[in-house]
């Protein structure tokens, strides 16, 4: 069985060749049972969280292992750690164990920048980044592979990891700044991208015109909360999976008639984008784990 570090995961699966090439495997057809989650009670800190996410197809399928530890940002660790078992669809042997974190980084921020290809405005170039953790610190390298992304504005409860995110992002040639003023800076963006595990609605409805695209990337149990009701309410709603109405605080509210598309439409070539506000809200599915791993 081969081992697949992080640093393979990067080299082999630059956005551009994600974006590129995830499309067709997301629309191809898979077997996704529904994921476990479990709680792991916390006694001085957030409940910690594991989950089992096992997909396959005829020729090959994959299990992801995955721990989201919401304490581990006081100890300067990742809140977010998992391991991707490969295995052959036909004798279930096992091909490669793949650095769960990295896959789940790049996968996750591929797919909200192939929502970003179709449901944003084709001149985006200022991008408002709620969050400064693994998820968000990839998503302006994703949607700068397919919107001329220039600006980017990094908000964070925690000032100093906004400023380590901003030099980062500066290294890597963006014009990036702390968000001081937050509805400014919503007012002012193409692209609202949230990748938080906040309890409380951070964007507000009151801030969004026709003209953004909001990408609400980190909340996945009912309880997370990442945008107010009348940001949902405003826009045209897509999901990576229908899965989010009952995983997903944030479209809690809505029904399957709500929805305006999920990922497959979104990666279908005839797809014709709505006009007006967009809203892509993303759980994550095994799906998703077993493109990137099989691409990889």
């Amino acid at each position: 069985m081969r081992i697949v570090t992080a640093e393979e995961v990067r080299q082999k699966l630059s956005y551009d060749r994600l974006v590129a090439k995830l499309p067709p495997r997301l629309r191809a057809d898979a077997q996704v049972p529904a994921r476990s989650q479990i709680t792991i009670p916390r006694d001085d800190e957030d409940d910690a969280t594991l989950l089992l996410m096992p997909a396959w197809s005829p020729s090959v399928g994959g299990l992801k292992i995955v721990h989201v530890t919401p304490g581990n940002a006081t100890r300067h660790k990742p809140s977010v750690n998992a391991s991707y078992l490969l295995f052959d669809g036909t004798t279930h042997e096992h091909l490669a164990l793949i650095d769960g974190g990295e896959l789940t980084a790049r996968r996750t921020a591929a797919v909200a920048a192939i929502a970003a290809g179709k449901l944003a405005a084709p001149d985006a170039t200022r991008l408002l980044l709620i969050g400064s953790g693994r998820i968000a610190s990839e998503l302006p390298l994703a949607y700068r592979a397919v919107r001329p992304i220039t600006h980017v504005s990094v908000h964070s409860p925690t000032r100093a990891n906004a400023e380590a995110l901003v030099q980062k992002l500066r290294d890597n040639g963006f014009n990036a700044a702390v968000c001081e003023d937050l509805a400014h800076e919503a007012g002012r963006a193409d692209i609202i991208a949230c990748a938080t595990l906040s309890h409380t609605p951070i964007v507000q409805g009151d801030w969004l015109t026709g003209a953004h695209h909001l990408a609400l990337i980190g909340g996945f149990t009912p309880a997370m909360r990442e945008a107010d009701d009348g940001a949902i309410r405003k826009g045209y709603v897509f999901v990576d999976t229908l899965t989010a109405l009952t995983e997903a605080g944030d479209v809690a509210m809505l029904t399957k008639n709500d929805i305006k598309g999920v990922l497959s439409d979104l990666c279908d070539p005839a797809f014709t984008p709505p006009s007006g506000l967009t809203v892509f809200k993303s759980v994550g599915e095994a799906s998703q784990d077993l493109a990137c791993a099989s691409l990889l």
